[in-house]
């Protein structure tokens, strides 16, 4: 899962398992996993059919999930990805993690782009309340929907607490099973623009180019749309050899994977929140990210910054980071400092709070 599945997850779970003289029903558009299903209080319902184009998101909004907030006979609807019924009574609370598609429209398909910057504005008015992941994204909303600031809740993101420290043994297990027993950044990440991860292959390039270190790069995320400027800039790197691509990762590796990198590198030029920048710091991994967004708002002074749109700036980090060790070990310090302001219960809890309020 990535953000938006990740926030849905570990706040629904535990207001379901907190809470259990409530009902929950929970809408499915398919056949849905059991795990899913996470108390005796959750009523699962599929609906169909499946939303996975802007037409069927219509269709099922609209059509199904207003019909069913009806015959349930739902108090509130929460819906953990913003997106709303338009023909409900019900009070809806909707989570807006970013705007991404309002800044930067060019990273989307078209047609979602358009369903998105039609209707959320809509879903920002209908909302009975909004609840954020960032500081940042809560200005945001206010300045392009003109909300007001008081219909905003801000509820951050959080790590799972599978990301811990690792011993030296286990690092060097996934250092000869990834990068051929070298030191290695990692980025975690869906590989799509805003990701930034085509100029963070040219700084990194650079970065080869003017030292000379043996640390490696790895590649951990699934492409969410094709990409040619990634593809390119891979395929034209002198150094592809020292990029590795993993793919999707279990839970448990990937929490092993980020804390045995040298440094999290997250270049994204637009974020909500940036989970991993809290696994990588609550893993004990330094971070060298982004001064883009919400990113600075997250590490709080602890991890590098640098501007995504200049790849110099990046590689000069690269550098940094890899070279000097003191710099390393602070980062490391100040990050597990700064990951524990973030807690699942705690968001878990303001969240609910909110829904108590409009009952």
């Amino acid at each position: 899962m990535e953000g938006f599945g990740w926030f849905t997850y570990e706040v629904v779970r535990r207001m379901v398992l907190q809470h259990p003289e409530h009902e929950f029903i929970f809408f499915f558009d398919r056949k849905f996993d059991p795990k899913f299903v996470f108390a005796d209080n959750v009523t699962p319902i599929v609906l169909y059919p499946p939303a996975r184009h802007p037409i069927l998101f219509k269709i099922w909004f609209n059509r199904r999930i207003t019909k069913a907030l009806k015959k349930y006979q739902a108090d509130i609807f929460f819906s953990p990805d913003g997106y709303l019924s338009l023909k409900t009574d019900v009070p809806q609370i909707g989570v807006i993690h970013d705007l991404n598609f309002e800044h930067y429209p060019e990273d989307l398909p078209k047609s979602a782009l358009n369903y998105l910057r039609t209707f959320f504005p809509l879903f920002a008015k209908k909302a009975a309340h909004i609840i954020t992941v960032s500081q940042y994204s809560k200005t945001d909303i206010c300045d392009t929907y003109k909300v007001p600031a008081e219909k905003i809740t801000v509820a951050h993101n959080a790590a799972n607490e599978i990301f811990q420290p690792i011993i030296e043994a286990e690092r060097h297990d996934i250092q000869s099973q990834f990068t051929g027993n070298q030191e290695f950044f990692v980025f975690v990440g869906a590989l799509h623009a805003r990701k930034n991860v085509a100029r963070l292959f040219q700084a990194f390039e650079q970065f080869k180019e003017q030292t000379s270190s043996k640390t490696q790069l790895l590649i951990v995320g699934e492409a969410m749309w094709s990409d040619q400027e990634i593809e390119q800039a891979y395929q034209n790197n002198s150094f592809k050899n020292h990029i590795h691509f993993t793919g999707h990762l279990p839970l448990a590796q990937l929490a092993k994977v980020v804390a045995a990198a040298k440094a999290l590198v997250f270049p994204s030029y637009f974020e909500g929140f940036g989970i991993p920048l809290v696994e990588a710091m609550q893993a004990g991994t330094a971070v060298c990210c982004s001064n883009k967004t919400s990113l600075p708002e997250v590490v709080d002074g602890a991890a590098l910054l640098f501007d995504p749109f200049d790849i110099a700036d990046i590689t000069k980090q690269l550098i940094n980071i890899d070279e000097n060790e003191a710099i390393r070990k602070a980062l490391v310090e100040k990050g597990l400092e700064r990951a524990k302001a973030f807690s699942w219960d705690q968001s878990a809890r303001i969240i609910w709070k909110t829904i108590e309020q409009l009952k």
